[in-house]
């Protein structure tokens, strides 16, 4: 029998342990990058540079404003048109992934990290991660959080400040705490 990597395990929603050198290696990369990121002069050029190596996948005209942080980086993917607002939190310990015209107000968080609910569990440290998928056209309203294994579909407004716990469809407007639907476009 094939043992997983705690990577692996990792990306296909298993418990994992975050202290494995190898994540760790990968997380010290990405806070080296974040720092060179975040200390960039507004110039779209040059941050686009950084960015390209250090995302899955970037399409054309992505802008992100610094401060932004992520844990990995890699799993992070983008289609065209992408922007995110200051003060960005990308956990990406599973695939995050954004459609094309997806635009992100100041201080979104999509968090693909989660932990066991069971207190028992929780405290002997392993961790869990699920996929984020955001369809294209959408709006993210400031100090939202997507939690994680969540999908939005596209053509869909998340109003501010709103926690996302659960599915969106496309084409509606959704808000609150739990996030709700409260129009169909």
């Amino acid at each position: 029998m094939v043992m997983k990597t705690e990577y692996q395990k990792m990306l296909s929603g298993e418990l994992y342990d975050a202290g494995d050198d190898e994540l760790l290696q990968l997380r010290i990369n990405a806070r080296e990058w974040m720092l060179a990121y975040n200390q960039t002069h507004y110039n779209k050029e040059a941050r686009s540079k950084l960015l390209q190596p250090f995302f899955g996948k970037m399409g054309a005209n992505v802008d992100i404003q610094t401060p932004f942080f992520a844990d990995y980086g890699c799993h992070i993917k983008v289609g065209d048109n992408f922007f995110a607002n200051f003060n960005c939190v990308f956990l990406d310990c599973n695939f995050i992934t954004c459609g094309d015209n997806v635009f992100l107000g100041p201080n979104v968080q999509l968090y693909a990290a989660h932990h066991p609910i069971i207190a028992a569990e929780r405290i002997k440290g392993p961790e869990l991660a699920s996929p984020i998928i955001i369809g294209d056209n959408v709006w993210i309203g400031g100090g939202a959080i997507i939690c994680a294994g969540v999908t939005i579909g596209s053509n869909t407004t998340i109003g501010a400040g709103s926690v996302v716990i659960k599915d969106i469809p496309s084409n509606v407007v959704a808000v609150g705490n739990p996030c709700m639907v409260i129009k169909r476009l």
